[in-house]
């Protein structure tokens, strides 16, 4: 008789998640959606929040509260740039509090990062842009509830 499934590093997930902060400010959830699907180790789910579903079976509902540095990482002030609006791409629209996608130049190798990068408007004046490239979570407590669907 075989032990019943459990995530492993390589594992396909049916899945629902949730994140929220500890004051329970919601990020992101899929309990009022479809289940979403993931490759464990494919990069669409940090690597912090992989590492609690690892030994999970189907079934199981769960709720972890990580540490900023756990979930992920602190802020870092190096990656706050200001950029000359002359220099971004044109007739790229501009919104503060927007997620602006960068695509990364044709020749360039960044591990773990494929297409691009996101980074949140902070500032805008007439002659340049405030980008946060850190994850909009960095710095901050989260709480990360998962219920497991599916296991191949």
């Amino acid at each position: 008789m075989n032990a019943p499934a459990t995530v492993q590093p390589d594992s396909f997930l049916t899945l629902h998640y949730r994140l929220s902060g500890l004051d329970g400010t919601e990020h992101v959830s899929t309990f009022d959606m479809s289940p979403a699907t993931l490759q464990m180790g494919g990069g669409q789910l940090a690597a912090s929040l992989e590492a609690c579903l690892l030994g999970l079976g189907v079934g199981e509902h769960h709720v972890f509260e990580l540490e900023a540095d756990d979930a992920f990482g602190q802020h870092n002030p190096r990656l706050v740039e200001r950029i000359a609006r002359s220099a971004l791409p044109p007739g790229m629209e501009l919104k503060v509090n927007s997620l602006i996608e960068f695509s990364a130049p044709d020749n360039a190798s960044v591990p773990g990062v494929s297409g691009g990068v996101a980074g949140l408007l902070r500032e805008l004046n007439e002659t340049t842009a405030v980008f946060d490239f850190n994850h909009p979570l960095a710095g901050q407590p989260v709480r990360f509830e998962v219920r497991i669907i599916g296991i191949l």
